[in-house]
């Protein structure tokens, strides 16, 4: 067997897999309660929060494509990849904990401290997440074992969801002592740290094995030509910015949903976890599925049933918990077989720039999931933000019937709407079982002959 075309261990794939359950130790905490944390425990508007998310997004234009530059152009002994976990998994901690941290300063001043720490968080997210990201497509060569890679890498990121919306209230509550401030400071401290460690041990368990052609020289030009040529990530990309918006709409507006509409703040979690369960359940289908019937018919379906779930999250009435539940259950369980295969396809995009244009960029293709993650996050999250003010929203009051209407589109109807839309893009996107097979068998070809 070709050494580029590797059967993962099972030590490895799981090395990888804890470090998306690092990342989301933080990123769970910022994707679900940070602007509530704004709002009702740091003291920034609605608006406020949403525009420092907006306006992060600028800067992430250019800090994403530069960070996958910067590592397709890395050579250590460790490779281009790895190196970025170690480097970058103290100072993402330490972000972590200040972005929870509420300093005694006046309203502009806390604006600007919120806005200071998140565009931080989020350029060192970009520096160990993008590079972490890549690591997976050049670990092996085979498409189908990255799908199987990719499918323990979102159990274990799922993992770490599971336990950060199941605890974080409760371990805040607890650190806190009825100091809220106080209890998401120090639960951030404790997550940071565990981070820190996960990040480590995928360092030492993961090894990079495929390289760009020897041949290959240094031109950030064509690479960005061959880039915007290549319209199969050129739709990924869009679909990540859509997917990503919707998710953060949807997961900013649970903690609303239950401390407004369902008079239940605690319940929230119990909700996030049954939720991720649904997600954890699912996600090893993604890997049999994609082999089955393709991995583009299985992300648009799955966007299309999975979004119809989320639109009917609107009717139950405030008592109707079990139908609530339910739908959750069914929208997470038929939404987690595409969760993998945004980050598969993606490697795919990759092996096809090399096997069309004779170049191959890693980071940078990567680049576009670390941007359209973050720019779906910061859009969606300007966008709950703006929406709350738009419907009238007021903290720690009872809501209004406008407002509680609002907060009830905002977890259902538009990121189902949203989530639906990713089947039209899929639809003109090209790379398919059948090419899958011929550029890995050209690739493989090219490399034994260098």
């Amino acid at each position: 067997m070709n050494k580029l075309i590797t059967k993962l261990s099972i030590k490895e794939k799981i090395g990888y897999g804890l470090g998306d359950t690092a990342s989301h130790f933080v990123w769970d905490m910022v994707g679900f309660w940070i602007l509530i944390f704004y709002t009702d425990t740091f003291g920034i508007s609605a608006a406020a929060a949403g525009t420092i998310m907006l306006i992060a997004r600028v800067w992430d234009m250019f800090s994403d494509p530069l960070m996958g530059i910067i590592a397709d152009r890395t050579n250590t002994r460790w490779g281009k990849f790895r190196p970025y976990l170690l480097w970058m998994a103290l100072p993402y901690s330490i972000l972590a904990v200040l972005t929870f941290t509420t300093p005694d300063f006046g309203p502009t001043g806390k604006v600007i401290y919120a806005g200071v720490t998140y565009f931080l968080l989020m350029t060192v997210f970009t520096a160990i997440n993008l590079p972490y990201s890549s690591l997976g497509a050049v670990m092996t060569s085979d498409s189908y074992e990255r799908a199987g890679l990719n499918s323990y890498r979102f159990i274990f990121a799922f993992a770490g969801q599971f336990i950060v919306t199941g605890t974080a209230l409760y371990l805040a509550g607890y650190f806190g002592q009825g100091d809220n401030a106080k209890g998401y400071q120090y639960t951030l401290m404790l997550f940071a740290t565990v981070s820190f460690i996960l990040f480590m041990i995928t360092f030492k368990t993961t090894r990079e094995r495929v390289k760009p052609p020897v041949a290959q020289e240094k031109n950030l030009k064509q690479d960005l030509r061959n880039l915007f040529k290549n319209r199969p990530w050129v739709i990924l990309f869009f679909v990540g910015i859509i997917s990503f918006v919707m998710f953060a709409i949807q997961n900013l507006s649970i903690a609303y949903y239950f401390k407004y509409y369902i008079a239940d703040e605690e319940s929230v979690q119990l909700f996030n976890v049954i939720g991720t369960v649904a997600l954890i359940i699912g996600i090893p289908f993604s890997k049999p599925l994609a082999k089955r019937f393709g991995k583009r018919n299985v992300y648009m379906a799955s966007s299309l049933i999975s979004g119809l779930f989320f639109i009917l999250l609107y009717l139950p009435g405030n008592e109707n918990i079990y139908s609530i539940y339910v739908l959750n259950i069914l929208a997470k369980f038929t939404y987690a077989p595409a969760v993998p295969l945004l980050w598969t396809m993606l490697a795919d995009t990759a092996d096809y720039s090399e096997w069309k244009y004779g170049r191959r960029a890693t980071g940078l293709v990567f680049s576009a999931a670390t941007f359209a993650q973050k720019a779906g996050w910061g859009i969606g999250g300007a966008l709950a933000g703006w929406l709350l003010v738009f419907y009238q929203f007021v903290p720690n009051v009872a809501q209004s019937a406008q407002s509680l209407n609002g907060i009830k589109m905002m977890i259902s109807v538009y990121p189902g709407l949203l989530y639906m839309s990713c089947a039209i893009l899929l639809f003109f996107y090209a790379i398919d079982h059948k090419t899958c097979l011929l550029m890995q068998n050209d690739l493989e070809k090219r490399r034994e002959n260098v």
